[in-house]
């Protein structure tokens, strides 16, 4: 079992419940943090003083404040965990539920647990805990088939964007305007109308306004 644990999280009331979760799958250190640019001092310094987390539980989402902050969300945080402490066990205990943000950190940034906060997150952080513990990964049963061969949800990034943009109500005129003054590539309207007559056709979508609404049902966006 962890020895040491931090969380990372802006809700007192939820780390308070993980707190109780920690203590009672076995952990004896726990610390917390409200900031991700907080959670990352605290895992720094405790690496100068060779007494490292095992493992980092995190919420994505933040609400920003008077504070600036360096690492403004949980998978900037991540992110840089990733890069400074490749072995460090993480779990993301999170509202959200979209499959693609899934796959993207177990595929990219190598999280070993995803927990949805739900009526049931209590009691799966408590098992993720354990099997993440064991080396084994853990993923809600609601985003387990982020991970399913599943050729429907092979869309990168900037699939991902379009799709977002559209389902906003921009225009295809309007997302190449917007690319091409962030200088985003692609971004003319040929590849953007290419793109989405692809993604219709995988997604057997009728038209745009189907599309948007297959991607949702997917938790793709």
């Amino acid at each position: 079992m962890f020895q040491k644990v931090l969380i990372n999280d802006d809700h007192d009331a939820i780390l308070s419940s993980i707190t109780q979760i920690l203590k009672s799958a076995g952990v004896n250190v726990i610390e917390r943090a409200q900031y991700c640019d907080e959670a990352y001092l605290k895992l720094k310094k405790a690496q100068l003083e060779t007494a490292e987390f095992d493992l980092l539980i995190t919420d994505l989402s933040f609400k920003r404040d008077h504070r600036n902050a360096n690492l403004e969300n949980g998978e900037d945080l991540i992110q840089k965990v990733r890069e400074d402490f490749p072995n460090m066990s993480i779990i993301v205990y999170s509202m959200k539920d979209q499959l693609q943000k899934v796959r993207l950190l177990v595929n990219q940034y190598g999280v070993n647990g995803y927990v949805c906060k739900d009526r049931n997150g209590s009691k799966e952080l408590y098992e993720a805990i354990k099997s993440v513990a064991l080396g084994q990964l853990f993923l809600s049963p609601q985003v387990d088939r982020a991970l399913h061969p599943n050729t429907n949800m092979e869309i990168d990034e900037f699939d991902i964007q379009l799709i977002n943009l559209l389902s906003k109500g921009w225009s295809q005129d309007d997302i190449s305007e917007d690319l091409k003054t962030k200088n985003i590539s692609p971004n003319s309207l040929s590849t953007i109308e290419k793109r989405l007559n692809k993604l219709k056709v995988q997604f057997k979508a009728n038209n745009t306004i189907h599309l948007v609404a297959i991607t949702k049902d997917l938790g793709l966006i």
